[in-house]
């Protein structure tokens, strides 16, 4: 299968017709780590909910797409499908619907009718993933993220991660209210399908989750914009300068407005 490429070119996104992105580029590759790191409110969270297709966020200019197929044309669902993963940074409740019960489904949605995953097979892989991340197995026949903590919904996260084998993964704040013991099982999750033909896009505020994943690239987001681009080494230059530092550099070339 060939590699995934996510490419995003001049990416302009509004909210109730303000301006949220501002000519957002980036290229995502199977084998990759891409770390985009920025304050609260710079337009982080609206790059993931964009491109997983939340109706809220209108995209004004610019494309996006993945292994060449154009992404913004294609409903939520489909995007799924197609290979794209949102981990979310506040997963919903759902009432209902047990964790195995909406995974199976999330699994058959993307076979053909005809053949959908056979029972054993499934508790199987989904035995293998729960015991990686450390899930107790009696979360598997809860409803999904009733009654989780916030730890438990992320690692729930990426337990779907690992069930679904998406081409490109997004990952909202995976990391965040976790303690380091949880945050080296999340990052252990990611490694177990890091390879050729899966990329992710990792959304964070602080660079502790780096320290466990192979981080590639790290991007700065300032004001919906990608305003430095550079190794892991960024990623610690942040943590020690803090944003202000991002800031100050943008004022004195001219180029924060």
């Amino acid at each position: 299968m060939a590699t995934p490429i996510l490419a995003i070119r001049d990416l302009h996104v509004a909210v109730d017709d303000q301006p949220i992105l501002k000519g957002v580029t980036l290229t995502v590759k199977g084998g990759e780590v891409h770390a985009v790191m920025g304050p609260n409110g710079t337009g982080k969270t609206s790059l993931a909910q964009t491109l997983m297709g939340h109706p809220r966020y209108q995209v004004t200019a610019g494309s996006v797409t993945l292994d060449g197929q154009d992404l913004l044309a294609m409903k939520p669902d489909a995007r799924a499908r197609a290979g794209l993963f949102l981990a979310m940074q506040y997963p919903s409740e759902v009432s209902g619907v047990t964790t195995a019960n909406f995974l199976r489904a999330a699994i058959n949605a993307r076979r053909p009718e005809t053949d959908p995953i056979p029972l054993k097979q499934f508790r199987d892989q989904l035995d293998e993933a729960m015991r990686l991340l450390e899930m107790d197995p009696h979360f598997a026949n809860r409803y999904l993220n009733e009654g989780f903590s916030g730890g438990e919904k992320k690692r729930n996260e990426i337990l779907q991660m690992l069930l679904l084998r998406p081409r490109i993964a997004v990952l909202d704040e995976i990391d965040s209210g976790l303690d380091i013991d949880a945050i080296k099982v999340v990052a252990k999750g990611v490694q177990a399908l890091m390879g050729p033909e899966f990329g992710v896009l990792l959304i964070t505020h602080y660079q502790r989750i780096l320290q466990y994943l192979p981080v590639d690239h790290v991007h700065i987001m300032v004001d919906g914009r990608i305003v430095k681009s550079g190794d892991r080494a960024l990623a610690q230059e942040l943590e020690a300068k803090g944003y202000d530092w991002v800031r100050a550099e943008l004022a004195a070339s001219g180029s924060g407005s």
